[in-house]
């Protein structure tokens, strides 16, 4: 009689909490263990100590958590990746481009973006580029199969690593669906209009060039502008962006950090969201904002079309004069207001972490057959 080995997947949660990469492995590590489950195969979870508790919420007992220690993007992380990862491993998932170098089993990588290639002006310092440049290309060599959150992310990858041989797979990120439930609070809608803008101080974010774009028509229109991160990250990363914000005074609101419910509610509420950013290897912020009706103006570049369709007002974020026209326009146009509200929720709809969860569970079942 033959014995059947039964299979193994370990999966790095490390960046379970972190605000991008967390938010693509928390909604679909869950239909990927229960599919294990039914499937037989044993599934190892990777995760820091202060983790623990938030993955078992989301496990059964019978999976098999190992803690990690090491920094993220450091050598000790290798070193001590090559120590724990399970002999048994039939095949390891890594949500990031950071693998284990040292793993000589199947991999399955999921790449967000290649900012760190293909905007190098944007990335401080020698080493941080040259980390980026080793492991891509590792991933290039060693993944037995890629899956990336978009067309233009793999054709990205292509261009910048070209030594990968193996299938890419185009798996596109969810919304939850939570954000199509959220209420409007008429109030604050009408009587005190805003845009809002959601992202980090990161450069290739752009809010430098939408703070110009506001400057130049902020005294012809009632609408304020809302910036949601931290305003301490704003003052220590980028000293210009928030001296740029100083200058328009209360026409500019910090909301500082804010949790996932208030995020809804302030989204769902603005006229319309704003997202000029110059990389983006999907962009979720207009897509979450489209799923509660709030109408987006965007950016033309990197994954951004592909992602928000027809469903968006388009500029240019290098010009801050077409940024300007494009917000002036949107306030003067109440019709056009309203088919973006129509075509954002549609789009929104295209795009479900229960889709994207069992299209990866099906590219982790062909690695394991």
């Amino acid at each position: 009689m033959i014995r059947l080995e039964k299979k193994s997947l370990t999966i790095d949660a490390r960046m379970i909490t972190f605000s991008g990469i967390g938010t693509y492995i928390k909604n679909v590590l869950p239909t990927i263990l229960i599919e294990c489950q039914a499937k037989k195969i044993d599934v190892n979870i990777i995760c820091y100590k202060h983790e623990i508790e938030s993955i078992k919420k989301i496990c059964s007992s019978e999976v098999n958590i190992i803690t990690a220690y090491a920094k993220i993007y450091s050598f000790k992380e290798q070193l001590e990746l090559k120590r724990i990862i399970p002999k048994g491993t039939s095949l390891f998932w890594s949500p990031h481009y950071n693998i284990p170098l040292f793993y000589k089993g199947k991999l399955l990588v999921t790449i967000h973006d290649v900012f760190h290639l293909a905007k190098k002006e944007f990335v401080d310092g020698f080493i941080k580029k040259l980390y980026a440049r080793i492991m891509f290309n590792a991933v290039g060599r060693k993944a037995a199969e890629i899956i990336c959150v978009s067309h233009f992310t793999k054709n990205e990858l292509i261009k910048y690593i070209p030594v990968i041989k193996n299938e890419i797979n185009v798996i596109y990120n969810g919304v939850d669906r939570s954000w199509f439930e959220v209420k409007e609070n008429p109030e604050k809608t009408h009587n005190n209009p805003y845009f809002i803008y959601v992202g980090n101080v990161k450069p290739h974010k752009n809010l430098a060039n939408l703070l110009d774009a506001f400057n130049l028509i902020h005294e012809t229109i009632p609408h304020k502008l809302m910036i949601v991160g931290k305003k301490e990250g704003f003052i220590t990363s980028d000293t210009i962006v928030y001296e740029k914000a100083e200058k328009l005074k209360d026409k500019v609101i910090f909301t500082g950090y804010v949790s996932d419910l208030e995020l809804q509610v302030l989204t769902k509420n603005a006229s319309a969201m704003v997202f000029p950013s110059l990389y983006e290897g999907f962009g979720l912020p207009p897509i979450e904002a489209m799923a509660c009706k709030t109408p987006t103006l965007v950016s033309n570049q990197a994954s951004i079309p592909e992602i928000c369709g027809e469903a968006s007002l388009y500029f240019d974020p290098y010009n801050v004069n077409q940024i300007a026209e494009v917000l002036m326009k949107f306030v003067n146009d109440k019709k056009y207001s309203e088919r973006l509200r129509v075509k954002g929720e549609e789009q929104a709809r295209k795009y479900s972490w229960e889709k994207c969860s069992f299209e990866t569970f099906k590219v982790i079942e062909k690695l394991l057959n």
